[in-house]
């Protein structure tokens, strides 16, 4: 007989939380082995195609033999020169592309590997709850800590700085904000910029700002990036994604701007982690940032128009909302007789449409469920029916 084997993972990978997007998946699949058509408005994945240019420019970039080897560590020079050119246009910023820029395969890897270079055992960073889990997985898996500082709506579910205590402040290392936020769509001012930058400089702090979400806005809003903030660039690092501005989420395509010493950081961890980022997506990807702004728009404009119906839907059925000014979720409450997990799965069961969670996002997030408007117009006009008809309603 063959002695058992018990090779057990890591204690930090068993530690980590239930990934509640995995359960999620497994209600879906039992739902559709009861012959249930779904709406799935849990995903965050655009349902939009790529634009055309960006396509013409990958394919004429696969023909070139060059593109076939391994790329270069940091990028492709023509492509971080278009990252800092596209800054300046969007931003009015200079961040220099020879050594301020790395191009990541996603903003999520470059987000976990900046925690993995920063954050030793025992390190505290901080973490506004409702989060974007890899902005606490990635410091978990480094053996490090978290402090979530509760997301408030009477807030506009940004973090109240004077909540933390000062013996984490003085122990933190990176302290890490989303905004436009996933998964509440509230958005950050210049001024709230301006007081993180001052905290964070005052407690030697490094600032992590993740801007995925930078293009979705509406009504005229511009979503700023930290570094208009003066003196920005002593304390920050800010990430950047091509996933929604273009629809390009399986293009695996990103980028990390900011203080050269941050940016050397995380060049190190990736050199010894992975080969760079395709050479061929880059230039799929440079194409994508040289596109006339009206491209953009029109992706947009798409999401407006779906956030405009669903905001009057879910006023219908009884819900509070108040429109987006970017990203592609509302984060609506929950009737105070369930927990998001249980309303969420009675909804699936009851009409096949699909919301998150809020325990998704973290502990402090279990009164709300997200909406994701990445389905087309006849999907989601079929979705408020569906609810209606169930009686599905805020009450």
């Amino acid at each position: 007989m063959h002695t058992k084997i018990n090779i057990t993972p890591s204690k930090k990978l068993l530690n980590l939380p239930t990934y509640v997007f995995a359960e999620l998946d497994e209600w879906k699949e039992e739902a559709r082995s009861k012959g249930m058509n779904l709406i799935d408005l849990g995903i965050g994945n655009p349902d939009g195609a790529t634009p055309l240019p960006v396509i013409e420019a990958a394919i004429k970039s696969l023909q070139n033999v060059k593109n076939h080897g391994y790329p270069e560590f940091k990028g492709k020079d023509s492509f971080r020169e278009g990252i800092s050119e596209w800054l300046h246009q969007r931003y009015n910023i200079n961040i220099n592309p020879k050594d301020e820029i790395q191009t990541l395969i996603g903003a999520k890897e470059g987000l976990a590997h900046l925690a993995l270079a920063y954050t030793d055992p025992g390190d505290i960073n901080i973490v506004p709850d409702p989060y974007y889990p890899v902005l606490s997985r990635g410091t978990w898996l480094a053996n490090g800590d978290i402090y979530h500082i509760k997301l408030e709506e009477k807030n506009d579910f940004l973090p109240d700085l004077s909540s933390i205590p000062e013996e984490v402040a003085e122990k933190a290392k990176i302290f890490f904000v989303n905004y436009p936020n996933n998964p509440t769509a509230a958005v950050a001012t210049l001024e709230f910029y301006k007081q993180l930058v001052d905290y964070c400089r005052k407690y030697n702090i490094l600032l992590c700002t993740d801007l995925a979400y930078s293009e979705i806005s509406f009504d005229g809003y511009k979503p700023p990036s930290v570094f208009q903030v003066e003196g920005a660039k002593d304390v920050a690092i800010e990430f950047y994604s091509f996933s929604k501005t273009y629809n390009m989420a399986g293009w695996r395509i990103g980028f990390a701007a900011g203080n050269r010493d941050f940016i050397k950081a995380l060049y190190s961890v990736k050199t010894n982690m992975d080969y760079g980022t395709c050479s061929i997506i880059q230039d799929a990807a440079l194409a994508a940032l040289k596109m006339p702004l009206s491209v953009s728009s029109e992706i947009t404009g798409i999401y407006q128009r779906r956030r405009d119906f669903m905001a009057d839907g879910f006023k219908k059925l009884g819900w509070d909302v108040r429109k987006p000014k970017s990203t592609m979720y509302f984060w609506l409450k929950v009737p105070e007789m369930y927990d998001s997990k249980s309303w969420c799965k009675m909804v699936l069961e009851k009409t096949g449409v699909v919301f998150t969670p809020g325990i998704a996002f973290g502990k402090y997030s279990d009164g709300y469920f997200r909406v994701s408007i990445v389905a087309p117009d006849e999907k989601l006009h079929e979705a408020i029916d569906r609810l209606e008809k169930a009686n599905i309603r805020f009450a």
